[in-house]
């Protein structure tokens, strides 16, 4: 029997099983519910949400309240339901319902109220996640409803459906392995990163001892590309996505933008743009040629300039004080300030347009190097495009000249002599004493009457010159560290000069024939933009080399001359090769100059573990991580030993003997000035 109670009419019979219809505002919590704990809002939004879209599908429990009498109230306390009351109550706020809402109810004025709220809660069995996933992809299915259509079916945000849809379409079998309690829910999630069933269980199969969930995810997507490689940077998720290429996500971790799927199209779009930039940069600037490239082109074997310095014009000149002028003041007026005005701020990106604009034509490359020379665009390992310019192949150098200009801006200028008959006097002359005479000496050489000095003459003379020098060098260390530099540097930035009178011969070995992408490294492009830097500044003549270095202060002499000594360091050690010697210094410098390789080298599959033999990755992992990270991959194939091996030492630090450097304890203590020196000797 259903009987309906509300506030016109006296309270009806009161029959344990009896349905009533009982306002809402008239329904309270039992005060002997077992549920101490507040439901969640999550719960109440959900439970409002089923309500909304299906009714109450279950009767609420209650049982009349009475007064200190006896005597009933009008009120009704529920025992089973307190859940669906608040709900209700949601509802009521949002003015999907009055408050006078009829609502179905049971009464029991038999059972004990906190027993058959305990009863409820205990003896109920929740839905297998499992039998909820897929129950979730069957109204997609069957009723042709969106995640956000359910999401506001059930209470849930649109989000949480999607997932619970992605886990109800992994593969069947592997969803049986989940219910049997043989899976856990962060592995079944991994494996829902993809939508291929068939591709799911092969990688369980394979799977070994370790089924951690990142491991899945890896094995997974072994052929996509994350999206944070720097190919899938470089085009955007847009422009893939728009060219037919399709991208995975994980709706379970912070995925950082997915995985591309297609990496032969993902290449083809990276090439395409790299060449608009190419082109772009070939036309604006007037190179020759352009090529793009993904992967620098190491090993090109062709010659490299650089930008020269260049003197502005008077407007340019002016612009500059001009700007700089004034975004000097703005910074001194408005030091203070916490924010500043937008007309303002905007003014200061102008300014500080106008003032890199001036600054990039204080450096160019000559207009022949430009005609003839080329650019390589390539893509940079943060996904950006990398411009390098300045390239020359060899059928485009300059033929070296009649005058001997080497073509290089350090040209070597052949004097000319001419004898009292005023004809020339080539190398290989002699004088009427039969004496050898060079083309090459000048005026000053010639006696009173034109007569040339002997050879032997001119080499006792200048051998006195050069001990003289020895000396008097040996005695200004100042000017000896400039004659050093420029020794160096005309040597390094200029080609095929001999400019130095130093014997100094710096090499450099090139290491890219020893390790393969070094030059790839951030430490690689650390050291060529440096390198690039001092080029930038070397003046376009050899012959003014002397007077640029002489003119630099005492800091920038000490980088130039450290950055030249820089690029002869040689510790690469060949198995042909005996120098004990040489590498036991190649360890005092790493300890003097506090080498850490761990900014430059992680021990990763392809830099090391996947070159060693399995004994080998077992020690390292003993050694940086523990006994038992080692036994636990002790059974595995080489390759999965590695990649393990790489989780592992991930952030321990670790590194080989070969790349340690020793430290002296007192060098962590303060150092005062001049300790260098006495760290070197160490």
């Amino acid at each position: 029997m259903t009987t309906i109670a509300n506030d016109t009419t006296a309270t009806p019979a009161i029959f344990t099983g009896t349905e009533v219809f009982i306002p809402l505002n008239k329904l309270k919590k039992h005060p002997n519910n077992a549920r101490k704990t507040p439901h969640s809002e999550a719960s109440i939004e959900a439970k409002a949400a089923s309500i909304h879209a299906k009714g109450i599908l279950q009767n609420l429990v209650v049982e009349p309240e009475l007064d200190t009498d006896g005597a009933a109230t009008g009120f009704y306390l529920v025992s089973i339901g307190e859940g669906r009351r608040l709900a209700q109550l949601l509802r009521v706020k949002r003015k999907q319902i009055k408050k006078t809402e009829p609502i179905r109810c049971v009464i029991d004025t038999v059972n004990d109220a906190s027993e058959i709220s305990l009863d409820e809660n205990v003896t109920r069995e929740d839905l297998s996640p499992a039998d909820q996933f897929e129950r979730f992809r069957e109204l997609a299915e069957t009723r042709g409803w969106g995640a956000e259509e359910i999401a506001a079916r059930f209470g849930v945000s649109a989000h949480v459906v999607r997932q619970r849809m992605r886990l109800g379409a992994v593969s069947p079998r592997l969803m049986q392995v989940y219910r049997d309690g043989d899976l856990t829910l962060e592995q079944l999630m991994a494996f829902a990163i993809v939508d291929d069933p068939a591709r799911q269980e092969q990688v369980y199969e394979n799977l070994s001892w370790n089924k951690d969930p990142s491991t899945i995810r890896r094995d997974l997507t072994r052929m996509h590309i994350a999206a944070t490689e720097r190919r899938a940077v470089f085009v955007g998720a847009e422009v893939y996505i728009e060219a037919g290429g399709v991208i995975l996500r994980d709706l379970f971790t912070e995925d950082r933008g997915g995985f591309y799927e297609d990496a032969g199209l993902l290449d083809r779009l990276v090439i395409e743009k790299l060449d608009g930039i190419a082109d772009t940069i070939k036309a604006g600037e007037g190179w020759k040629w352009a090529s793009v490239h993904i992967d620098y082109p190491h090993g090109n074997g062709l010659r490299r300039t650089y930008p020269h310095l260049m003197a502005l014009s008077e407007e340019d000149e002016a612009a500059y004080a001009a700007a700089q002028g004034e975004y000097d003041a703005l910074s001194e007026q408005y030091d203070s300030a916490e924010e500043l005005p937008d007309d303002v701020d905007r003014r200061f990106g102008e300014l500080e347009a106008e003032i890199e604009r001036i600054d990039a034509l204080r450096h160019a490359y000559d207009a022949d190097d430009i005609a003839r020379g080329g650019v390589f665009v390539i893509l940079s390992h943060d996904g950006e495009a990398r411009i390098e310019r300045g390239f020359i192949r060899a059928e485009d150098e300059f033929p070296e000249t009649e005058e001997g200009q080497d073509g290089e801006g350090g040209s070597v200028i052949d004097s000319v002599r001419v004898n009292g008959d005023g004809e020339i006097i080539e190398d290989g002359d002699r004088d009427e004493d039969g004496n050898a005479v060079s083309a090459i000496e000048t005026e000053e050489d010639t006696g009173d009457a034109g007569k040339p000095l002997s050879d032997l003459l001119i080499r006792d003379l200048t051998s006195h010159r050069t001990l003289g020098l020895r000396l008097a060098l040996g005695e200004q260390p100042d000017m000896a560290l400039i004659a050093v530099t420029h020794a160096l540097a005309a040597q390094t930035f200029y080609r095929g000069v001999d400019a130095a009178c130093l014997e100094i011969r710096p090499t450099s070995s090139y290491l890219a024939s020893h390790a393969d992408g070094i030059e790839d490294t951030a430490a690689g492009k650390a050291l060529a933009d440096r390198h690039a830097g001092w080029a930038a500044d070397m003046p376009r003549d050899v012959a003014d080399l002397w007077g640029f270095i002489a003119g630099l202060d005492h800091a920038s002499i000490m980088a130039l001359f450290a950055h030249c000594a820089s690029l002869t360091v040689n510790a690469v050690k060949q198995p042909w090769e005996r120098k004990p010697h040489a590498h036991a210094t190649a360890d005092k410098l790493a300890t003097a100059v506090a080498l850490d390789m761990t900014a430059h080298w992680t021990p990763t599959v392809r830099a090391y573990l996947g070159r060693v033999t399995k004994a080998h990755i077992l020690a390292v992992v003993r050694e940086a991580v523990s006994d038992e990270a080692a036994e636990r991959i002790a059974g595995l194939k080489k390759t999965d030993m590695a990649d393990a091996a790489e989780q592992f030492l991930a952030g321990t630090g670790w590194l080989p003997a070969a790349l340690r450097t020793a430290r002296l304890a007192w060098l962590d203590e303060p150092q005062q000035d001049g300790d260098a020196f006495q760290i070197a000797a160490e």
